[in-house]
């Protein structure tokens, strides 16, 4: 671990806490890299962006390995997280409140289950208002908080498993494996339509991007301490 092997270029599996942006996180490794690696100048980059109330797998890339975002972008991407059924918010998630209650009553297990099946493969997906997608120069997000009304063409994007790994109603636990560009939060508000109720996304990690696994990941703050001890050695 030399200044010069970032620069030539690696990969860093980064654990993206709640919160952080993840242009926060990738600051941090920068920083911690010109500080402790004594490198004036570096590239650092991310390969997928995670919104701040998720957490997990962000890859980064150092040197001319930022070359080789592209390429990671594309990989097929494992989450884990919670729906709430019953309600939705305006962005799908808890970044806003909720705006509408429904029904619950008539959700069995069995539904639930008979629900995954129909976005299995490929689906037609609209993105969420609040996302950094820009519509006329502007992230749609800047349209959604001035309460201007915005339309948004569906896209298609494929999801290869899903499937349910806790039902405790209201809550619902998940895992998915999707393509890129694909949307969690879009997939929990119309997975609460299809079963004539209500639903957003109350928790969300990423878990896996290709052949990366959050396991071998560090917190930004843990890969500072890293290695900040090893240039004192």
């Amino acid at each position: 671990m030399t200044p010069e092997s970032f620069q030539e270029g690696k990969v860093l599996l980064i654990d993206k806490p709640l919160q952080w942006s993840s242009f926060q996180a990738v600051n941090k490794i920068k920083w911690a890299l010109k500080k402790h690696m004594g490198l004036k100048k570096i590239k650092v980059g991310h390969a997928g962006t995670l919104d701040p109330l998720a957490t997990g797998l962000l890859i980064v890339c150092t040197g001319k390995f930022t070359k080789r975002i592209p390429e990671l972008q594309g990989m097929e991407k494992e989450y884990t997280g919670t729906f709430y059924l019953g309600a939705t918010t305006p962005s799908y998630d808890l970044e806003t409140e909720v705006d509408a209650t429904f029904p619950t009553d008539h959700i069995t297990e069995e539904l639930i289950q008979e629900t995954t099946k129909q976005f299995m493969g490929e689906i037609d997906q609209k993105p969420p208002v609040f996302s950094a997608i820009k519509k006329d120069g502007k992230r749609l997000y800047e349209h959604a908080r001035k309460g201007e009304e915005v339309e948004i063409a569906s896209r298609k994007v494929t999801v290869h498993e899903f499937e349910i790994t806790r039902i405790a109603l209201p809550e619902v636990d998940f895992r998915i494996v999707c393509s890129k560009g694909t949307y969690i939060r879009s997939i929990a508000n119309d997975f609460g339509q299809v079963m004539q109720s209500g639903s957003h996304l109350t928790a969300l990690r990423r878990t896996k991007i290709g052949e990366f696994s959050v396991q071998g990941a560090l917190t930004p703050d843990a890969f500072e301490d890293e290695i900040k001890s090893f240039s004192q050695e």
